[in-house]
């Protein structure tokens, strides 16, 4: 889906009440990943300037998800939405039953017409396991050989995060980079995938100085910036890095911990909020809203579209109404 963009940057921030920036929350989404909503806290810079020329009249727009019911949903056909993300174990290939979930999620995507975008985390069997440039490479080659059809990728899920065994290990992450561009001639393929948290300036420098490629397009999660309505996450991500930068994964949050209690109203606020964020920059060409399916009543993080039985939220509305 491509969605048309205004060419106004965001004129200024509007703070939900009870949204104040010192809370660290953090949690496991359906992605099976730790996501973070933590503030952001950029070094000090000049205010980066309104763009001097429009942005250009096309940007895409996906969907994360994990799971291949989504692809078969009436509301998601009635999106016209052709691009989805899903996060996979590194080791998928071999873990049981992940190759499995991959088809089904592959096989569905592929009848309703939708580009496959295939970000790699934290196995599930050895969730610290830091593996080697060699191993990864090993890993990566079968899944290609297994899921051909694959041509977008971003080689690790959030690499400056906490949970991930990358956050200390920036040289590493980029290497993991190196491989993917250099075993997978003609993809795609988005570098660090970043979570707008305290510190991601200094990560993605030293990403940058140990990465041997010249990556064009870097991959955002600004959840911060999305929830809290603001824009410097954003904005620090846009001064970090040259190129393109595709938000593969953001959202309206209906619940998170103490910081979010649960409020579908708020979330398609800030679902509409995370399109101005698309238009700050004509460097910003696709974003991935997280996630399809909504949580169970009472789960810790819920940034569901549609409640856990179907039925549309007002974020869904929300979104359906930018897509136009």
């Amino acid at each position: 889906m491509s969605r048309r963009v205004t060419t106004a940057a965001v004129a200024a921030l509007v703070l939900l009440s009870g949204c104040g920036g010192g809370d660290d929350e953090t949690t496991t989404t359906g992605t099976g990943q730790v996501q973070s909503t933590t503030e952001s806290r950029p070094a000090k810079t000049q205010p980066a300037t309104t763009p001097s020329k429009p942005a250009p009249a096309e940007k895409a727009v996906g969907i994360g998800e994990q799971g291949a019911a989504m692809f078969g949903a009436p509301l998601f056909k009635q999106l016209d939405v052709d691009k989805a993300r899903r996060v996979v174990p590194w080791d998928a290939t071999t873990a049981p039953g992940e190759a499995d979930l991959m088809r089904q999620w592959l096989d569905g995507a592929k009848a309703v017409g939708v580009e496959p975008f295939v970000t790699f985390g934290a196995s599930r069997q050895k969730p610290t396991q830091l593996p080697t440039a060699a191993q990864f490479k090993q890993a990566f080659v079968a899944f290609r050989k297994q899921f051909p059809e694959v041509k977008v990728f971003a080689p690790w899920n959030e690499v400056n995060h906490k949970s991930q065994p990358t956050a200390d290990h920036p040289d590493r992450a980029a290497a993991y980079y190196d491989v993917v561009r250099e075993n997978c001639k003609g993809c795609t393929v988005v570098a660090a995938d970043v979570l707008d948290q305290a510190g991601m300036e200094r990560y993605l420098a030293r990403f940058r100085s140990a990465v041997r490629g010249k990556p064009r397009i870097w991959g955002l999660h600004n959840y911060s910036d999305t929830n809290r309505f603001r824009t410097k996450g954003t904005r620090a991500m846009l001064r970090a890095v040259p190129g393109e930068i595709w938000v593969t994964e953001t959202g309206g949050v209906a619940s998170f911990g103490r910081s979010f209690p649960f409020d579908l109203e708020r979330q398609a606020r800030a679902l509409k909020y995370t399109f101005k964020l698309l238009d700050l920059s004509p460097r910003i060409r696709r974003l991935y809203v997280y996630n399809w399916t909504g949580a169970p009543a009472g789960a810790r993080f819920d940034a569901g579209l549609t409640n856990a039985d179907g039925s549309p939220r007002p974020a869904y509305t929300a979104l359906r109404r930018e897509l136009r």
